[in-house]
């Protein structure tokens, strides 16, 4: 099968514009007319909601969360990018563009990347006008910092609650358009299914999270915008609520799931202290442009401070070794997410890791505190830094705080065209719910900045083409694709309430993660990613013969809540595998053992793998099929990463 992007044809800084104008409209009038079904409410979710009420659609959104505001946007701490180039230091459209294709190794389209690079200019004075908070300098003008992969600042930010600050401003656009009437949301509802009429997304199917009613909605079009998959290895960086559960659903009523494999390790997450964690911590990556990383030169100077004999502070400047700058001296502790999360296991690897675990590294702000003072350096990461301090009660103020890489983000997702439609006609994909944007590896700051790119100035237009085509003809649940959808949704409910076994969900979930973590984690081999993928077989089995799936569907019940996205989870898992062994490369987050330089850094091989791969369902327990949409580069050079 042939995967059309759906590109446009001309010079890269043309191509949205001629899109637009190519793009088929939907009159004021007749917009009214048209029911869009939104699932997930945060960044994406939100600002495609208010932005097409605002247009006149009427729409419906869902989350499963008792607020629109507790979706996991809220937890982004550092900033999102912009090419505005207030700082004067050589920013600009093309440089973003040329950073974010470099930063995911070059496994992304040139197309969806530029246009990302585009709008972000307009991002900012969309956040502005909404009373967004960014931090100012002392003139008033906004303030800027560095991020991973960058040597430019472009980042801007609110201290280290730039999701928050994003989403609040989203979240009041979106009750604008509750208020007025325009949009509808239906909280503590969860989306299990999406029904397909003549191969066309015409709605979903829910359970009601208080009740356990199943419910079916209906819609001209459908767009998920449910986050990523990361608590896939259990313990993660995201809310213990995140899923992956609409997308995969999705996924099994025909639309494609591209680069599964590719998921980022976040370099400074606070390390895991013990089997009692059901999730880890992001210490934002802002923190690197004033933190330094270090690790102690020897073993013997690690295991003294393992052991308490020493502290942190103790360690003299020549003992220390400073391996992100002595390693990448250009980009230096700003080097991205996954080169500095590899670096980071090489030191503990090399038994030089330190904390009671050793599974960590420095990062350490005494020199900044020197330079600036610390009352400056608390303005600026002070939330941050409190929040170190309540998880560990130790004082980063006083000695370094301890980082080790965790899972944060995951540029896989479902496939998506140049217009954010999957496969599947009148399914879309928003933020990090598709694949398009990151290739292999996302540069920090700029996980926000897609999100609000796809919902406030991609899918106005693109969804416009789409429902020009189809016509405003009314959609009615009553139709037979509804009642056999919702009775599969039912069917699968019943079976999972059936399990009466002697292990939890939780349990299950646990175990898939560790399995994650080690085989196709921050190192892959072909050799381990074959072992998984029979130990994930095994788990999948266990779980529908032994899982425990306590209480009735018609109530709160988080037993049975957890065990359908663990199903999910387990299932997902093989698939990430089943990707990550056909890669024969490393690139970016995807590092394959047997792939790599004389320097340890990750080794493309473009001649057969400079392609998404998007993976197609073909039912219960058979072997997905994969196809291939080839990435062209004709902007860039594609070369060996290189941020020495």
């Amino acid at each position: 099968m042939s995967l059309d992007a759906k590109i446009p044809q001309g010079p890269l800084a043309e191509k949205w514009s001629k899109h637009k104008f190519d793009l088929k409209l939907v009159n004021p009038a007749n917009k009214r007319k048209y029911d869009i079904i939104i699932v997930g409410t945060g960044l994406a979710g939100a600002s495609a909601a208010a932005s097409l009420a605002e247009l006149g659609y009427n729409v419906k959104s869902f989350c499963f969360q008792d607020s629109p505001r507790r979706a996991h946007s809220i937890a982004a701490q550092g900033g999102i990018n912009a090419a505005k180039n207030y700082q004067n230091d050589g920013d600009s459209v093309y440089r973003l563009f040329y950073d974010t294709i470099k930063g995911g190794d070059y496994r992304a389209r040139e197309g969806n990347v530029y246009r990302l690079a585009e709008v972000s200019v307009n991002i900012i004075d969309q956040c502005v006008a909404q009373g967004v908070p960014f931090a100012r300098e002392y003139g008033g003008l906004l303030d800027n910092r560095s991020f991973g992969g960058s040597q430019v600042s472009r980042t801007f930010y609110a201290r280290g609650q730039t999701g928050q600050q994003l989403l609040l401003g989203a979240y009041s656009a979106l009750n604008r358009q509750i208020h007025a009437g325009k949009v509808k949301v239906y909280t503590r509802t969860e989306m299990l299914d999406v029904v397909t009429i003549d191969g066309h997304a015409k709605g979903i199917v829910t359970r009601n999270m208080i009740t356990g009613a199943i419910e079916t909605h209906a819609g001209h079009a459908v767009l998920l915008c449910t986050g990523g998959y990361s608590n896939v290895f259990y313990l993660s960086t995201n809310a213990i609520g995140s899923n992956v559960t609409a997308a995969w659903r999705a996924h099994k009523r025909g639309a494609f799931f591209s680069n599964p494999c590719y998921t980022q390790i976040h370099p400074t997450c606070i390390p895991v202290t013990g089997d009692h964690q059901s999730k880890l911590t992001l210490m934002s990556e802002s923190l690197r442009n004033d933190g330094r990383v270090w690790a102690p030169k020897t073993v013997a100077i690690a295991e003294q401070l393992r052991k308490g004999a020493i502290k942190a502070n103790e360690v003299k400047e020549d003992d220390r070794d400073y391996f992100l700058e002595r390693k990448y001296p250009a980009f230096g502790n700003l080097v991205p997410r996954d080169v500095a999360s590899r670096n980071a296991k090489e030191m503990v690897e090399d038994g030089r890791g330190v904390g009671g675990s050793g599974f960590a590294v420095f990062l350490d702000f005494a020199d900044a505190i020197k330079r600036l003072g610390e009352d400056t350096v608390r303005a600026k990461y002070g939330n941050l830094f409190d929040m170190y301090i309540q998880i560990t009660d130790e004082n980063p103020y006083k000695q370094p705080m301890r980082i080790y890489p965790a899972v944060h983000y995951t540029m896989g997702g479902l496939w998506v065209d140049y217009n954010l439609s999957t496969n599947v006609p009148g399914l879309y994909a928003l933020g990090e719910c598709n694949f398009s944007d990151h290739g292999a590896n996302r540069l920090g700051a700029s996980a926000l900045m897609q999100g609000l790119s796809d919902g406030y100035f991609v899918i106005p237009y693109t969804l416009g083409d789409y429902l020009a085509k189809i016509g405003p003809k009314p959609v009615d649940t009553k139709h037979p694709a509804f009642e056999k959808t919702k009775q599969d949704v039912v069917d699968h409910v019943n079976k999972l309430l059936a399990l009466n076994g002697t292990k939890t969900a939780e349990a299950y979930h646990r175990d898939l993660g560790h399995i994650m973590w080690e085989y196709c984690g921050m190192a892959r081999t072909e050799e381990g990613l074959k072992k998984a993928k029979g130990l994930i077989q095994a788990l999948k089995a266990d779980f529908w013969k032994n899982a425990k799936v306590v209480g009735e569907n018609e109530e709160v019940n988080a037993s049975l809540e957890r065990a359908g996205r663990v199903a999910d989870f387990i299932e997902l898992g093989e698939l990430m595998v089943d990707d990550a062994l056909m890669r024969r490369e490393s690139c970016g987050g995807h590092f394959r053992v047997e792939s790599q330089t004389e320097d340890g850094e990750a080794k493309r091989d473009d001649e057969n793998f400079a392609f998404v791969a998007a993976w197609e369902f073909r039912g219960e327990n058979q072997p997905e099929v994969l196809h291939k949409e080839e990435l062209v580069f004709e902007s860039v050079h594609l070369s060996q990463r290189n941020y020495a």
